[in-house]
């Protein structure tokens, strides 16, 4: 076996720091942090792979929000055992956006990372973006194609078909992306007032991407390694999904045209007021 595909040790429940319900939260023995920090999972009959998802995330997050899309397993059970305090939101549409933008609403945390469902993240790891945020950035970005960064989960197809929708962002956005559509991502909770989400499918990571760029916010690459599903088959459609990533790149290259259209230039500005 590769040592790309070796998951990382997970500490024993003795080995891990008590949850300290104060302002800050403790990281470590050394560093603390003041913003809350709430972690949203969008799950459906993901009840097996609930508890390595909760094994990994860290006991000093503010709060874990989890979207259930109707499962039909015991999802919403393991994650109330495994996470007593969890919040659970029934999702009413359908889709990972829909499941992610109902997610959102309902954190009250100051800090929002979001975390798929199926073990492929490593929890670990969001100590990196928020580390990266409270450093000043407004949103970190997962990259599996960053140095340090990988994935156990991507055929040759799926890796083109990145490489490809990520090289036409940067083209058409002035972006400098190494990896676009990848779920493992944090943001500050004024992001999702400049960003104005509107899509249900696996399209949303891309569409945050885009629109982070487009408000100009600082964003940051965090390196981040992929597994493997650990149960299940994902609903992800290369082609099909691929589709509507590509739709939604032109969308949204379309309407900063007509925008830049309906914007008078500052010269006629000028000119218009006589002076």
């Amino acid at each position: 076996m590769s040592s790309s595909a070796v998951r990382p040790v997970i500490p024993d429940d003795e080995d891990q720091p008590a949850r300290i319900p104060a302002h800050y939260r403790a990281i470590s023995t050394h560093l603390a942090i003041a913003p809350r920090v709430s972690v949203v999972i969008p799950a459906m009959n993901e009840a097996e792979n609930l508890p390595y998802v909760f094994k990994t995330l860290p006991e000093w997050i503010h709060e874990v929000v989890l979207v259930d899309g109707n499962s039909t397993d015991n999802t919403v059970e393991v994650a109330r055992e495994l996470w007593p305090e969890v919040v659970v939101v029934p999702q009413h549409g359908k889709g990972k956006g829909d499941a992610l933008i109902t997610g959102f609403e309902a954190c009250s945390g100051d800090i929002i990372v979001m975390v798929d469902a199926d073990g492929s993240a490593d929890g670990q790891e969001i100590v990196s973006y928020v580390s990266a945020l409270v450093s000043g950035a407004d949103f970190a970005k997962g990259s599996r194609f960053a140095n340090g960064g990988g994935t156990d989960d991507m055929t040759p197809i799926r890796k083109l078909g990145n490489w490809a929708l990520c090289s036409v962002v940067n083209a058409k956005f002035g972006a400098r992306y190494t990896d676009l559509c990848y779920g493992y991502n944090a943001f500050w909770r004024h992001c999702l007032d400049e960003i104005d989400l509107d899509c249900t499918g696996f399209e949303v990571e891309t569409l945050m991407n885009i629109r982070v760029v487009k408000a100009g916010l600082k964003v940051q690459e965090i390196p981040s390694h992929e597994y493997l599903r650990i149960h299940g088959a994902s609903n992800l459609r290369a082609v099909r999904d691929g589709l509507r990533v590509l739709k939604v790149i032109l969308a949204e290259r379309s309407n900063r045209r007509a925008r830049r259209r309906a914007t008078p230039s500052r010269l006629n500005l000028v000119r218009g007021d006589g002076s």
